[in-house]
């Protein structure tokens, strides 16, 4: 296979065109394409300003200090919203999970993890999940994750009364909309986007994992039974990130509804751009794979748990969601070369949705690099992107937008499905 300097794939079979759309490379490759245009102001949608970056940057090294002053920065993943309002809610796992011996416990998160981060697609404004026992309330991913955690606990996505604190086929294939809505608190005053479509998805996930026994095991097949492909999968205790991404793609890629296919494969979160020349199989699309590698991030720590050593974890990209890409919108590092397009709602295959999201991640790594330049740091090891997405860019864009908007609304408006960000 021949992939130019511009992400294009030259004379490949479509199943190697595949293979290359699901790796992290080609996140970058093809998302630089566009970004290239945009430095040439050639995009139809945005203006790129080049000179406001270091400003922007600025604004996140200023939230990373107030977040971790000492600089003590976690990985960006699902973990953390479990551990809001001071209090970490793995903490209520403890007692049961020091029963168990370390491998059926890091199945246990994984299981948790994959459920949780496949219903974190965004909510809306509208709705707020309260906490039982603490009536605390939360919205929008806080609230999605508090809200699937105790889901979870209580024996949602189980088949077996007697082991509930797992996501097994047979309990994801029987949830139904009612079941999601009681459990989310989902009613006409406390409306849900995407609800039947969260729903579908997991389904959709039960269904795959009896598909796949070798991943997922027979009987009652678990995503977290991956654990145990993982452990098979590394080599003298080292993991690559991309192969957890990969594997990822490749189990859970059924799932994804209504979305391109190449060589018969689904290819989820990938999309046309009109400004991407059709030279053959693949070539117009862009991948951006967010809640996948979302989910990724969100698996690392599990099995660091384990005592696997994660590599290679600057392979993989930025996410590609509306806080981030909201950042360098109320930044001014990109403007709307038509402002009326704000005040709509744009579907996720949109030429105007995909250049933003295009541009966030090309975006997300220039910022990171100016980060470390600023603060002297020469290996990306040593603060890698993970950590600025937590410290950082994903922070930062929800503190700007409350700062711009009463409702701290993204600044453009997605019409969302339930399955994409």
């Amino acid at each position: 296979m021949v992939v130019g300097s511009d992400g294009m794939v030259g004379g490949a079979h479509p199943t190697a065109v595949v293979a290359y759309l699901q790796g992290p490379q080609a996140i970058r490759d093809r998302t630089r394409a566009l970004f290239q245009l945009a430095e040439s102001d050639q995009l139809q949608h945005f203006r790129y300003h080049p000179e406001v970056l270091p400003a922007a940057a600025a604004y996140v090294l200023d939230v990373m200090g107030q977040q971790y002053p000492a600089g003590d920065i976690p990985f960006h993943s699902r973990w953390r919203h479990f551990e809001v309002e001071g209090r970490s809610r793995l903490d209520l796992l403890e007692p049961k999970l020091s029963a168990l011996d370390p491998l059926e416990q890091a199945r246990l998160k994984v299981d948790l993890a994959i459920t949780s981060v496949l219903l974190d697609a965004g909510a809306g404004g509208r709705w707020r999940y309260v906490e039982p026992r603490t009536e605390l309330g939360f919205s929008r991913s806080e609230g999605l994750a508090i809200a699937s955690f105790h889901s979870f606990t209580a024996g949602l996505f189980s088949s077996q009364p007697d082991h509930s604190w797992q996501a097994d086929g047979h309990g994801l294939t029987q949830l139904t909309a009612d079941r999601l809505a009681q459990a989310f608190q989902v009613n006409d005053d406390n409306p849900l986007l995407g609800l039947e479509g969260r729903v579908a998805l997991l389904q959709k996930l039960g269904h795959t994992l009896h598909q796949q026994p070798q991943l997922f095991g027979t009987g009652f097949p678990r995503p977290g039974n991956l654990v145990d492909y993982w452990l098979q999968t590394a080599s003298h205790g080292q993991l690559s990130a991309a192969t957890v991404l990969q594997t990822i793609l490749l189990s859970l890629g059924p799932i994804w509804p209504g979305r391109v296919e190449l060589a018969g494969t689904n290819l989820g979160d990938v999309w046309p751009h009109p400004q991407l020349l059709n030279t053959g199989p693949g070539s117009n699309l862009v991948p951006f794979h967010k809640l996948s590698q979302w989910l990724t991030y969100s698996l690392l720590e599990p099995l660091q748990d384990l005592g696997l050593t994660i590599t290679d974890l600057d392979q993989l990209t930025g996410l590609a969601e509306y806080r981030n890409g909201g950042l360098f919108i109320d930044c001014g590092v990109l403007s709307l070369k038509d402002p009326t397009a704000a005040e709509t709602a744009h579907a996720p295959g949109s030429p105007l949705i995909v250049e933003w999201r295009a541009l966030t991640l090309c975006l997300l790594d220039d910022l990171a690099a100016h980060i470390r330049q600023t603060l002297g740091v020469v290996d990306a090891t040593a603060l890698p992107l993970v950590k600025i997405l937590q410290g950082g860019t994903w922070t930062a864009g929800r503190q700007i937008a409350a700062e711009k908007r009463p409702d701290g609304a993204p600044p453009i408006h997605l019409a969302s499905d339930g399955t994409v960000f």
